[in-house]
């Protein structure tokens, strides 16, 4: 039996239905569905052919290859998709909804499966995901220093029960020069999206958002302008944490990296940095003095953040005093602080 649904109605389905992407290796590394498995009908190479074929000869002849190409793999996709969906249920999409994800549910309910087609394709889901963006959500925006723990004191609010959504685990990257750690690798910026985009959908819009102040780029990726522009609106608690604490944390944190990497990191800021302060953060790289290096870059740091913080309305920013080096601890109070102040000051 083959059903066709929308993209929301998949979201829907109870018991977490698995989801087979029909496209190319190629497509679904460039970007997929978080959850869904590459059940590819062609390789990179078969596709290209088929449509060159579809463009130069015509639809008939484009067909007739694609099932000379499939012919003897039928078999090999009915028992990939019995290995991930061992119920017999299973959903599928290809590009826009067309002729692959056709045949594919086609084979698969033949054989007994029952099938939901995703009308339209991934592109109805990219078309889905860019909406999430648009919703307007309860902010609550993680502000501070270099090194005042906010990633930490997130996810303990996580913990605590409240809505975050990490943005540098999402993008495996810290947001500093240094922030791939010398081993995330970031996904690209349409998986980015996607990964993004399908955690904002589990959110209660009415509830608070908590999520860290960020700069528009995250290494490489980007965020999406409509999300930015809520955060860049929202309030702001400006946690406040000593520097010898934020040396100390940063100094743990970075300090066991590579001394190679950490030097290349510096070469790349250096011009912010300044010929002097890069000269003397390698030396101290070189000569194993973390804590030494750390100061000198905190000084660049600090004053990015100082640029940022200016482009706030005041109104919209609350500070507070962390010196506490429990993060539970941290996370508590932050909470205590919201409860404290007017409502009409945050979401």
């Amino acid at each position: 039996m083959i059903r066709t649904i929308a993209i929301n109605e998949y979201f829907l389905l109870p018991g977490g239905v698995p989801l087979a992407d029909v496209r190319t290796p190629a497509e679904f590394a460039h970007g997929h569905i978080p959850g869904a498995f590459n059940l590819p009908l062609f390789t990179n190479e078969e596709r290209v052919l088929v449509g060159t074929t579809y463009k130069q000869v015509g639809r008939e002849e484009a067909i007739l290859l694609g099932f000379d190409l499939t012919g003897s793999k039928w078999s090999g996709f009915i028992k990939h998709a019995l290995e991930v969906a061992p119920g017999k249920k299973v959903a599928v999409h290809c590009w826009r909804g067309g002729m692959r994800s056709g045949a594919m549910a086609w084979a698969l309910s033949l054989y007994g499966f029952e099938v939901f087609l995703i009308e339209g394709g991934y592109k109805s889901f990219r078309r889905w995901a860019l909406e999430q963006f648009q919703k307007p959500a309860a902010f609550l925006i993680l502000g501070g220093r270099t090194g005042s723990g906010k990633t930490k004191i997130l996810r303990e609010l996580a913990s605590l029960g409240e809505q975050v959504i990490d943005l540098e685990d999402l993008a495996q990257h810290q947001g500093s020069s240094y922030g791939t750690m010398n081993r995330l690798v970031q996904p690209t910026q349409e998986q980015f999206e996607n990964n993004l985009a399908c955690q904002l959908k589990d959110i209660n819009r009415e509830k608070c958002l908590w999520v860290e102040d960020e700069s528009r780029n995250i290494g490489k990726l980007t965020i999406p302008a409509p999300f930015f522009n809520q955060m860049s609106s929202a309030t702001l608690i400006d946690i406040k944490v000593g520097l010898d604490q934020r040396v100390e944390a940063l100094t743990l944190e970075y300090g066991p990296l590579e001394k190679e990497f950490l030097i290349a990191c510096t070469n790349r800021i250096h011009k912010r940095l300044g010929p002097l302060q890069t000269k003397q953060a390698i030396a101290a790289i070189s000569e194993g003095n973390m804590e030494e290096f750390i100061r000198i870059v905190l000084v660049y740091y600090d004053k990015t953040y100082q640029k940022d913080m200016a482009k706030r309305s005041a109104e919209k920013v609350l500070t507070m005093d962390i010196t506490s080096k429990d993060m539970t601890v941290n996370a508590k109070q932050i909470l205590n602080y919201i409860n404290t102040i007017p409502a009409t000051a945050h979401p």
